[in-house]
């Protein structure tokens, strides 16, 4: 019986131990919530407990010594939960739970296009700004179209006598007077070939018509006795529908007559404004060339100032070589004219001479006046003999002359010399046709130096740049390199 009571006492104790055990674990680690009791909720009774401390001014540093702040203490990490939610002074986005699948970053839109697109769209709208400027450009030019072909008028006579001036200022003769002789003896041989060439026309006038006359009987006669079968019937007819077309017409002709006034006013004040134009640019062309030069950005300034010179002797040369070219061929034609006894040869040859500075249409159009003159004058034999001597002259002028004395300062591709002739004759007729050849030959002198003045500058550039520091290198034992012989 004695031993009951110790038996009872030691299972008491170890359940009593077993208890605390359970609650200390149930309670979790210091310092977090108990959690709830499942049971129904009772009523506690608030207990009397201390005071809430009141805050106290600190006291001053010389005082009392400072103490060191208390180390903090790490809060204790939570697993992260729905119900978790960051507090709003943080100011940060929660990143996302790890369970979330992974969103891929859009790329960057320049680099979706490809690369052959991306090329494409920067040269096409810098294309669209280059069309506009030479849009505006042409309307610009048309706008004042007289002025225009005026001032080129005179740039290309400048050109072929600024060489006489130049001559006469090396003979010690004075720059005003050097002009002013080379100036008056240029319009004066050019008024007197125009008026040379009209006398001839009016001096000869009557004999044309009467051998025009007469060739449209031969003609006539031809039709009758030719194997195409022709009757007299059907020739009347003919002349009858154009007498007839030039009767209804009549107002159309004389609208066309009063637009020749105006264009013989017009040329008029073109040739007035050419001649003014060279006489300035005689006299005073280098002062003129220097003040454009101050349009110029300063960047390009230098390039431009060496382009101008070389398109300038360009030019003179183009003009040059043109007008012996043309002597030689309307001395050659004409000659040829009047040993076929061709009414009109002297002045067929001048207006040969002047259409030679049209290119490419200006031989057809004066070789093809020619033939017809000698068809009508004469027989279908001498127009056959003028057609042969026409193209003789051409050929030889294609293949020796033009190539001899023009040289390869204003060769130019044909293709090119065709579209430009095109270009300029829909762009300002017959004057943009003249123009339009020495504009392309001296377009092509100046892209060619500016294209050798930029691969010069780059290399004179990376010639002259300072070459980056180098970073000194141990020498490691090693074999020695080999070097280039």
């Amino acid at each position: 019986m004695s031993r009951l009571p110790r038996w009872v006492g030691a299972v008491g104790t170890g359940l009593t131990r077993l208890a605390a055990r359970l609650e200390e674990g149930s309670a979790g680690p210091p310092g977090t919530a108990a959690p709830p009791y499942p049971g129904p909720a009772v009523p506690v009774r608030a207990e009397p407990g201390p005071e809430p401390a009141v805050p106290r001014p600190a006291p001053r540093t010389a005082d009392v010594p400072a103490e060191p702040a208390p180390a903090p203490v790490p809060e204790p990490a939570t697993a992260p939960g729905p119900a978790q939610v960051s507090p709003a002074s943080d100011g940060q986005v929660p990143a996302p739970p790890g369970y979330a699948p992974a969103v891929a970053a859009r790329p960057d839109p320049v680099a979706a296009v490809p690369w052959g697109v991306r090329v494409a769209a920067e040269a096409g709208w810098r294309l669209l700004v280059l069309a506009g400027a030479l849009w505006v450009l042409m309307r610009v030019i048309s706008s004042v179209q007289l002025v225009v072909l005026a001032f080129v008028a005179g740039l290309l006579i400048t050109a072929l006598l600024q060489p006489t001036v130049a001559w006469l200022k090396r003979r010690g003769v004075p720059r005003g007077l050097a002009t002013a002789m080379t100036f008056t003896a240029g319009f004066v041989v050019m008024g007197l070939v125009g008026w040379f060439v009209v006398w001839q026309i009016t001096d000869n006038l009557d004999d044309l018509s009467s051998r025009v006359q007469q060739g449209i009987k031969d003609l006539k006669h031809w039709l009758l006795t030719s194997p195409f079968h022709v009757t007299e019937k059907q020739i009347n007819n003919i002349a009858d529908n154009l007498s007839q077309a030039i009767g209804t017409n009549t107002k159309d002709i004389t609208s066309a007559g009063i637009e020749g006034v105006q264009v013989i006013i017009e040329v008029l004040t073109g040739i007035v404004l050419a001649m003014f134009s060279t006489l300035f640019l005689l006299y005073d062309g280098p002062r003129i060339w220097q003040w454009l030069l101050k349009l110029i950005p300063a960047a390009a300034r230098e390039g431009v100032a060496g382009a101008g010179p070389r398109a300038w002797a360009t030019l003179t040369a183009y003009v040059r070589g043109t007008v012996i070219v043309a002597m030689i061929d309307a001395i050659c034609i004409g000659i040829g004219l009047y040993c076929l006894d061709v009414p009109l040869a002297v002045p067929l040859a001048v207006i040969i001479f002047l259409f030679a500075f049209i290119p490419l249409v200006g031989a057809v159009v004066s070789g093809a006046l020619a033939v017809i003159v000698a068809l009508v004058a004469n027989s279908v034999f001498t127009a056959l003999m003028v057609l042969v001597v026409v193209l003789a002259v051409q050929q030889i002028e294609g293949h020796i002359l033009q190539p001899f004395i023009l040289g390869r300062a204003v060769r130019v591709h044909p293709l090119a010399v065709v579209l430009s002739v095109a270009a300029g004759s829909l762009i300002a007729g017959i004057g943009g046709a003249v123009v339009a050849v020495p504009l392309a030959a001296v377009t092509n002198t100046v892209v060619g130096y500016l294209r050798a003045y930029a691969q010069e500058s780059a290399l004179r550039t990376a010639r002259t740049a300072p070459s980056e520091p180098r970073i000194p290198v141990s020498r490691v034992p090693g074999p020695e390199p080999e070097r280039a012989e």
